[in-house]
């Protein structure tokens, strides 16, 4: 196929920017509603940009990037509008940008939006390449599908956890598994993506670009769980029962005996 850039590329690129563009409103929307709501927006794009050629596996793909990206962007807005400590919490960890120069904010509007393209690509360039629903695109929903599950019902367990007891750390459930089920339901559904367009990408370039939207959104993933591992051993350090269940519970993947990652200063996103 031609190196050049298709336009239907570009305008997904559009896209991304034009909803993640939030965060100019509040920073941190540049990677919370910004990055779920344009994978939701991606997704309808790519329905309507390929309307034409569309099979039912692609079908599903992008309704289940619009499933993922409506029910994180709304799972972080609700969360934000009625936690009162969950803003409290952002304040201290995450930069407002009320100081941070302009040209800053738009390398990482750029940056966001440029990512949230690549983490979509391997759907993309099986429309783009006219490939039908074989048995990669089906083992790739069904893993997306997964995820979604997966995650959702970490999200919820939590919820419950808090509800139950706001100053205990949650360690029921998929919390058992791992200490951030959440984010592991976010890979698994990134993997799944990838499996899903693996025999349709073509060419080296398909290839870099869906790989770097792979490994960054990865990368993403183990930035937060930093985050969380710090914050939690501040809140919980002291607790002995806290200090068991970091040290056998893998923080990210099961079987894995990565038990932390705080001490990983590069995972800073």
């Amino acid at each position: 196929m031609s190196a050049v850039i298709p336009l239907s590329f570009w305008l997904l690129f559009a896209a991304a920017m034009l909803i993640s563009s939030i965060g100019f409103y509040k920073y941190v929307y540049f990677i919370s509603l910004g990055y779920g709501f344009s994978i939701a927006g991606l997704g309808a794009l790519m329905l309507i940009l390929f309307r034409e050629t569309l099979s039912i596996g692609t079908i599903i793909a992008c309704i289940l990037f619009m499933i993922y990206g409506c029910r994180l962007g709304g799972y972080l807005l609700i969360r934000e509008l009625k936690s009162a400590a969950y803003r409290n919490t952002m304040k201290t960890e995450i930069k407002d940008g009320k100081t941070m120069p302009f040209g800053v904010k738009c390398a990482i509007w750029v940056t966001c939006g440029a990512l949230y393209v690549t983490q979509v690509l391997p759907v993309f360039y099986r429309l783009l390449n006219e490939r039908k629903t074989d048995g990669w695109c089906i083992a790739g929903i069904i893993i997306m599908a997964f995820g979604i599950v997966f995650e959702t019902v970490a999200d919820m367990q939590k919820s419950k956890s808090k509800k139950k007891n706001p100053k205990r750390f949650c360690d029921t459930g998929l919390y058992k598994i791992v200490r951030c089920p959440n984010y592991l339901g976010e890979m698994i559904f990134w993997t799944g993506v990838l499996v899903s367009g693996a025999n349709a990408l073509t060419g080296v370039g398909q290839w870099v670009l869906a790989l770097i939207g792979y490994i960054g959104i990865i990368f993403v993933m183990f930035s937060g769980a930093r985050r969380l591992e710090l914050r939690q051993n501040k809140n919980y350090g002291n607790d002995p029962e806290y200090q068991k269940y970091v040290k056998t519970t893998p923080i990210m993947v099961p079987f894995i005996p990565l038990y932390s990652v705080a001490k990983y200063k590069f995972l800073v996103a």
